[in-house]
């Protein structure tokens, strides 16, 4: 079992290092193409359909390049299609969902203390979250708004900030930050597939059939496309927030998650503006702090989590029950208390950690019980816990760890003892 769950965690790290090389590549591609595309200049030798031209220079070559609204005279042989950058991330990223928040749902996804779901019913929320967001959002963009770019923007951000507040009616701290930028990444990745793409296609097999496309399939995708990069940055934020208790461990993270998504558009307005030769808008970035300093105040509201008396009384699940009676949990629990809660606590003491570092709290059995995985992981397979060993953790304590994590595992199905 215990190389189960090594074998489990190593599919979880390559699937993060798929997602965030993939990742890289699509966001890559999607800022070189917005700045390209703004920063275009007119000239009196562009062949005929030109709309503009760049010169650029890079790894000692120079590059020119020449954009068509519609398409040359003569279609070229070999056609790139920016496409599956996007498919790549998101397929990626579904994986690391099932695999982390699916798989571990009882842990990471549903938070017993707001509502009482079961495992099943969590991922069902989770998945058809993400398919009916795209639907309602895609319905906005087909309808009369699809013409009035900035009221669709508006009622975008209202759709995305009343998405977080409802997974928090549901989630865990982590899984709401983390299904925001699911939803949000479904949402980009489905006006590629979805529009982008297609309407593309339309206009080539236009072409080559000797056909005059119809420009609004280049306005749509124009539309999509100028979604997508005011979104990116805060995508991007919410997958990183995992890691920070901070931005997801507040009562007020979706309203956090909100402001980011404000921080996104004047970041990317900035870029856009200087990009197009338009000026050199300043004030985003003074906005942009503000609304920085906003998200650190409410970083300042107490923490999503159970008190200590809370955690002692509550009832076990499943999983931790396992762990719970497993033998040597009350060394294990001894250890861990002595060894990591001076860090890992409601209130830590130990000087310069204001709070539990990723909201794991290691203070009571139940706790214990709770993190039993990452016990094992960061203490017992691993060195990691705790930094650079400064509390003296020894050999033989890491190796009961292990012994318990061991006997707890062995009593559950695969899937529930990796997780």
């Amino acid at each position: 079992m215990q190389e189960m769950v090594i074998i489990w965690d190593w599919l979880g790290f390559a699937i993060r290092w798929l997602h965030v090389v993939t990742a890289i590549a699509w966001i890559g591609s999607s800022f070189y193409f917005i700045a390209l595309d703004l920063g275009l200049r007119k000239a009196p030798h562009l062949p005929k359909g030109a709309y503009g031209e760049e010169w650029q220079v890079h790894g000692g070559g120079f590059y020119h390049i020449q954009k068509y609204l519609v398409a040359p005279e003569h279609m070229p042989e070999h056609l790139t299609w920016f496409k599956w950058e996007s498919y790549s991330t998101w397929l990626s990223g579904a994986a690391l969902l099932m695999v982390i928040y699916w798989a571990g749902a009882e842990l990471y996804l549903i938070d017993a203390q707001k509502v009482e779901l079961t495992q099943w019913q969590g991922i069902l929320i989770s998945a058809a979250s993400l398919t009916i967001g795209w639907l309602v959002y895609d319905f906005l963009c087909k309808s009369g708004l699809g013409e009035k770019p900035t009221a669709l923007m508006i009622l975008l951000f209202l759709l995305l900030v009343a998405m977080g507040w409802g997974y928090n009616q549901i989630f865990t701290g982590r899984a709401v930050m983390l299904h925001l930028g699911a939803f949000t990444a479904t949402i980009m990745t489905a006006n590629v597939a979805m529009i982008i793409i297609p309407n593309q296609k339309i206009v080539v097999a236009d072409l080559k059939a000797g056909r005059v496309p119809d420009a609004k399939y280049g306005r749509i995708a124009k539309l999509r496309s100028t979604h997508n990069n005011y979104l990116t940055l805060p995508v991007i934020f919410l997958m990183l927030s995992n890691h920070y208790p901070l931005a997801f461990a507040t009562q007020y993270n979706w309203v956090i998650a909100a402001l980011v998504f404000l921080m996104g558009v004047t970041i990317r307005h900035y870029f856009n503006t200087r990009h197009a030769r338009a000026g050199n808008p300043l004030w985003t970035w003074a906005v942009t702090a503000l609304l920085f300093v906003a998200i650190m105040a409410l970083s300042l509201a107490p923490l999503q989590q159970d008190s200590y008396d809370d955690s002692e009384a509550r009832a076990l699940n499943r999983v931790e029950t396992a762990f719970a009676e497993a033998d040597g949990f009350e060394d294990v629990t001894d250890i861990v208390m002595s060894r990591c809660s001076m860090c890992h606590a409601r209130e830590p003491v130990w000087d310069g950690i204001h709070r539990a570092p990723k909201n794991v709290l290691l203070e009571t059995p139940a706790d214990v019980a709770q993190h039993a995985r990452l016990i094992f992981l960061q203490a017992g397979a691993t060195q990691a816990m705790p930094p650079a060993n400064l509390t003296w953790m020894e050999p033989e304590e890491r190796a009961r760890i292990v012994a318990w994590y061991t006997a707890g595992a062995g009593s559950l199905p695969m899937v529930l003892a990796a997780n």
